[in-house]
C-alpha cells in the first residue's frame, strides 16, 4: 500500500511546476490585421469624371415625394452652412423649388490634428449639389480644393493634383503618400459623413 502512495504521488504534478515546455509549444501566428488605410486606397475611393474628382451617390428615399425630398435636404444644407467649423462665404447659393434642385458651396476647417501645442488643419473648399425626385436624391460633391498652412506660407492644391490615385498612392495600390495621405483620408471621410447624413435623414419615418 505504501508502495502504491509513492507512485500515486511521484506521477502527481508538484505545485508551481510548469505543465509543458514553453519552447514545444506550436506560435500560431495572429490573423493578418486588415490595413488601417484600406478604405483609402481603393481604386473608386476619389472618383474622377472627366479629368475632375466628383463624389456622387444616388440616396434611394422610398415613400418620399421629390418635394419632400427637397425640403429635408435643403434644412440640413442650411444647417451645414452654419456650422462651427464653417469659415465664411458658405451658402446655400442655388434652392429651386420648383426643379427639385439644390446647389451649397462650402469652405470649411477640416482639422488634421489638434494637440496641445499643435493644430493641424486645412481650407476645405467644395460644392455640393443635389436633384430630387420622388423616392431618390442625386448628390453630387465637387470642385474640391484646400488652402493649406494660412498662417505661415499659404499652398493652394486642387483635389485632381493632390489626392486622386496619381498623386496619393503608390503604383502597387499598398500605401498612401505621406504628405498628401491625410488629405486623401479626411477628405473621404468627410464626404462619407455627408452622404450618410443625408441618407440617414432621408430614410427617417
Amino acid at each position: 500500500m505504501k508502495k502504491y502512495l509513492i507512485a500515486i504521488m511521484l506521477a502527481l504534478p508538484l505545485a508551481g511546476t510548469a505543465q509543458d515546455n514553453t519552447w514545444e509549444r506550436i506560435e500560431v501566428e495572429p490573423a493578418e490585421k486588415e490595413n488601417p488605410d484600406a478604405k483609402y486606397l481603393r481604386k473608386d475611393a476619389v472618383p474622377e469624371i472627366d479629368g475632375k474628382v466628383c463624389f456622387t451617390q444616388t440616396i434611394e428615399a422610398p415613400g418620399k415625394t421629390a418635394t419632400q425630398i427637397y425640403d429635408i435636404l435643403l434644412k440640413q444644407m442650411e444647417k451645414m452652412v452654419n456650422e462651427p467649423n464653417q469659415i465664411q462665404n458658405s451658402v446655400v447659393a442655388v434652392a429651386d423649388a420648383e426643379k427639385h434642385e439644390l446647389g451649397a458651396v462650402f469652405h470649411e476647417w477640416l482639422v488634421f490634428k489638434n494637440a496641445a501645442l499643435s493644430l493641424d488643419r486645412t481650407q476645405l473648399n467644395f460644392q455640393l449639389i443635389a436633384t430630387c425626385e420622388d423616392g431618390k436624391a442625386h448628390v453630387k460633391l465637387t470642385r474640391i480644393t484646400y488652402d493649406y498652412d494660412l498662417n505661415r506660407e499659404p499652398i493652394h492644391y486642387t483635389a485632381e493634383e493632390w489626392i486622386t490615385d496619381k498623386y496619393a498612392v503608390n503604383k502597387k495600390h499598398t500605401k498612401l503618400y505621406p504628405i498628401s495621405a491625410k488629405f486623401r483620408r479626411k477628405t473621404i471621410d468627410r464626404v462619407d459623413f455627408i452622404f450618410n447624413k443625408f441618407k440617414t435623414l432621408l430614410n427617417e419615418k
